[in-house]
């Protein structure tokens, strides 16, 4: 069985509705939909905005559904001048931007308890995404993506964001729920449709572009199921 979570029902709607043989349950605030997607088993939430939100529901979804993979699902914005609105982009890695105890002798973004900066993803999965966007004809980068309790929206948080951590886009929970199942020794995916870009003219563009960018998300990962099914 696969996991699939994103925060904003615009980001999981089209993939609930193409989910066949549903059973939904609530656990805590979070509905989660079980069903078979393109062949495969999955079971799918929306999770709601932020780290805390994600992780809950990434440990939820883990303790009651038992997922081998857990994917990450939704937009972002770009870091990189090798994505552009509606490309997606795919985590070899993880990082949270927000987290920081440097004052204490730490690098920035270190991860207490775990002591990592780098969350690494499941590369295998990582390059069935690309497969799986090169196959509908959009366009993809792989690296690191970065987590935080923030919206970026001036490019001073982008250079910061940058120069610490030199991802290729900037989103609000896919750290969290790579945490979540490095733990628990899950594979974690993220993929992030890029929405907008990530500096003063985000707000500009956010709305425009979400359901674009969310769409192209969910046919990427339909795409995916049907390669995974077949591995």
């Amino acid at each position: 069985m696969i996991g699939i979570i994103g925060a904003m029902s615009v980001e999981m709607e089209k993939l609930i509705s193409l989910t066949e043989h549903k059973e939904e349950a609530v656990h805590g605030s979070i509905r989660f939909t079980r069903g078979t997607l393109f062949g495969t088993e999955a079971v799918l939430a929306t999770c709601g905005i932020g780290k805390v939100f994600a992780g809950i529901c990434a440990q939820t979804m883990i303790l009651t559904y038992h997922p081998e993979l857990i994917i990450n699902v939704g937009v972002g914005g770009t870091l990189t001048d090798r994505l552009s609105v509606t490309d997606i982009a795919i985590a070899d890695a993880l990082v949270q931007h927000d987290m920081d105890t440097s004052p204490l002798g730490d690098p920035v973004g270190l991860i207490s308890g775990i002591n990592v900066v780098e969350i690494p993803c499941d590369r295998e999965i990582a390059s069935l995404l690309e497969q799986a966007a090169a196959g509908l004809g959009i366009r993809t980068a792989r690296g690191v993506i970065a987590s935080g309790d923030q919206f970026i929206a001036s490019a001073e948080q982008k250079e910061r964001i940058v120069a610490n951590f030199h991802p290729i886009a900037c989103e609000m929970e896919g750290a969290a729920i790579g945490q979540v199942c490095y733990v628990n020794g899950v594979k974690a995916a993220v993929v992030r449709a890029i929405s907008d870009s990530a500096d003063g003219s985000a707000e500009l563009s956010y709305g425009e572009f979400t359901k674009v960018a969310a769409e192209n998300s969910a046919r990427v990962l339909a795409a995916f199921c049907k390669l995974y099914t077949n591995e």
